[in-house]
């Protein structure tokens, strides 16, 4: 009887997790303008300054902050102005909501991510996991790795999708 051999083990495939990249959730707030309108629709400066002076700014300290409106108001750039100079303790101040925070730090770590090991290599981009995701992640380490990878692949090594081999 012949012996079991792994292939996977052997098929020299690297794995690489993009969860890696994902910031820590801890590490991100939200501000909803919402809360700060007067009927979800208009904001009024005299009450808005008086809401961010009783606002405790305790909890934005050293986080990356989405600053954004999920109502459908028209905001004065004035008022952006105002709530920056209350997130002045934050790491981050990021126009936009929670989603499109957490996919430009995503962004960003992987362009600080050192490819060089990954040289004329094999590469799996792990595709299942207990953590979603986002697809930007994919699409940015597809274009980071594509120069200079032999093949990226989707997956896991046992059952891959191929994305593109360089000759």
């Amino acid at each position: 009887m012949e012996p079991i051999v792994n292939k996977v083990a052997e098929s020299g495939l690297i794995t690489l997790d993009p969860v890696q990249f994902l910031p820590n959730p801890e590490s991100i707030k939200t501000f909803d303008l919402k809360n700060y309108l007067f009927r979800e629709l208009i904001l009024k400066e005299k009450d808005f300054r008086a809401a961010l002076k009783e606002t405790d700014w305790s909890v934005y300290d050293q986080k990356q902050v989405a600053v954004f409106c999920s109502a459908d108001a028209i905001i004065p750039a004035w008022a952006y102005m105002l709530l920056a100079s209350y997130l002045t303790k934050a790491e981050n101040i990021f126009f936009g909501t929670e989603q499109q925070l957490i996919d430009a730090i995503i962004s960003e770590n992987i362009k600080q991510f050192e490819i060089s090991s990954y040289t004329d290599q094999r590469i799996v981009i792990k595709g299942c996991g207990d953590i979603f995701v986002p697809h930007c992640a994919y699409m940015y380490l597809t274009q980071k790795l594509q120069p200079i990878v032999k093949s990226i692949m989707y997956g896991e090594p046992c059952s891959t999708v191929p994305i593109l081999k360089n000759k």
